[in-house]
């Protein structure tokens, strides 16, 4: 075998449907793979002379024909189109919200987190802004396909794409993180010390730990599932037959049937939330799924969110109005957005800040002053937001390739090959040698070493995590 062989792998009713690409050249193995119709993740391996990278890639291909691919032609098999969220946005008859500013993303935006010194917006371009608190724009990632959500877990950012990937955005090039089934079709994402859990179009959960090894999958007695939401206790899982609870090993342990599909889904330290598709948000108890609430909006909801422990319980429906209630559930004010209806949205600091249909990042005033004000007719001066010119990171493989390692200059890491998998350990002084690291996935190469400019441990101390700059050392 010389040359490039091409496979694919498609099956019927929304299963795999994937290529295996391999090119040999000269001692060069150069395997490209992925979903059909997209770009890939790419791999290259040296070899000590073309007769090994020969046997190499016959053993590569050999193991993928066993599993069901056969030799195809490129481009006749189109991608499959993936899931969005559709939704009929129209305008609200209540008075206008208290907007401070606004920021113009330029296409629909579903993924939206809010840390504490910046705001984050991805939207279905892939873009995904940095903001300051006030509205100040400070950065700009792209991504390969349209975020379908943004979350954080501890110090990480991670951003789920319709591409089947999950980006950290940690770094200053957004690099994946998890590498997602390709026959899951992401509806929302959440993550939890390392482990992420995946909710999809079938109705189904997968949840994966730190170095994105399958743990478990669940199939749910609905579909649709725009909830998923991880901690410590387990997954909380919604879906349009209600909500239902797995502990962290995927074993039921409670369900609670809601008034409508469910649309979106948060979650407090003892409670989560869920939205539906008959103006609903469900309160439960994280300990047994008794209803402890229930808020009534006046059109479906598609998004929701709280103050810190459930004070106030925040919706936003799709006629573009949002809602605030008191935690027995009182509707305490219906306002406008102005710029469409909120897809996701995040309490903090007296603000609600919601993306929108529109594609804007929207900061509003909460406050109680602020919104009496606005019930009145009187208004802030908004500021409108937009990009400009700033600079577009793209997600990328390549990295820096260095000779030397400074003294303090960062922490040396190594991928391993072990049992048929690439992993991570850290090579320094100081380090428990047994842990694993998470570790972006598509620059790993075996064998090779990498600096990374800072490695924290886990939040429960059981793996190290990188940050920052990573390096091949030479």
């Amino acid at each position: 075998m010389s040359g490039t062989t091409y496979l694919e792998l498609s099956e019927a009713n929304g299963g795999a449907h994937k290529f295996y690409e391999v090119r040999v050249d000269g001692t060069e193995v150069t395997i490209t793979y992925g979903r059909i119709g997209e770009q890939g993740q790419v791999r290259t391996a040296s070899f000590a002379d073309h007769a090994k990278a020969l046997k190499a890639a016959e053993k590569k291909i050999g193991e993928k024909v066993r599993k069901g691919y056969a030799p195809a032609v490129k481009g006749v098999r189109q991608r499959r189109p993936v899931s969005r969220r559709q939704i009929v946005s129209t305008r609200s008859t209540a008075r206008q919200a208290p907007v401070l500013w606004r920021f113009a993303s330029g296409a629909p935006a579903f993924g939206i987190f809010i840390g504490e010194d910046h705001a984050w917006v991805g939207n279905e371009k892939g873009d995904v802004y940095t903001l300051t608190h006030d509205g100040r724009v400070t950065g700009r990632f792209g991504l390969p396909d349209s975020v379908k959500c943004i979350v954080a877990d501890d110090f990480w950012i991670y951003a789920g794409c319709d591409d089947g990937q999950v980006y950290d955005l940690g770094a200053k090039v957004p690099r994946v993180a998890y590498e997602i089934a390709d026959d899951v079709d992401i509806y929302w994402l959440d993550i939890h010390d390392g482990v992420l859990g995946v909710s999809d179009r079938q109705g189904r959960v997968t949840v994966v730990d730190h170095e994105d090894e399958f743990q478990w999958s669940c199939p749910a007695v609905g579909d649709s599932a725009w909830m998923v939401r991880c901690s410590a206790e387990g997954v909380f899982h919604g879906h349009s037959r209600g909500v239902t609870h797995y502990t962290g090993r995927g074993h039921r342990a409670w369900h609670a049937d809601t008034v409508g599909e469910v649309l979106f889904g948060w979650q407090e330290r003892t409670e989560v939330f869920a939205g539906t598709s008959r103006g609903r948000v469900h309160r439960f108890a994280k300990s047994d799924g008794r209803e402890t609430g229930t808020y009534r909006c006046d059109a479906a909801v598609f998004s929701c969110a709280t103050s810190p422990d459930g004070e106030f319980v925040f919706a936003g429906d799709n006629q573009s109005s949002v809602y605030c209630f008191a935690a027995d559930g009182t509707r305490l004010w219906k306002l406008a957005t102005g710029c469409g209806s909120a897809f996701s949205m995040q309490y903090r600091d007296e603000r609600l800040y919601l993306v929108t249909t529109d594609g804007s990042l929207a900061c509003l005033d909460a406050s109680r002053d602020a919104v009496r004000a606005a019930e009145q007719g009187q208004l802030p001066q908004r500021k409108d937001i937009k990009a400009g010119s700033i600079d577009r990171v793209e997600a990328t493989a390549e990295v820096e390739v260095v000779s030397h390692v400074a003294p303090g200059e960062g922490v040396v890491v190594e991928c391993v090959q072990e049992g048929g998998r690439v992993r991570v350990h850290v090579v320094s002084d100081g380090y428990d040698h047994t842990w694993g690291v998470q570790f972006p996935k598509d620059i790993r190469v075996p064998g090779a070493r990498y600096l990374v400019s800072e490695v924290l441990t886990s939040a429960s101390g059981s793996f190290y995590r990188t940050r920052g700059e990573i390096r091949r050392l030479r």
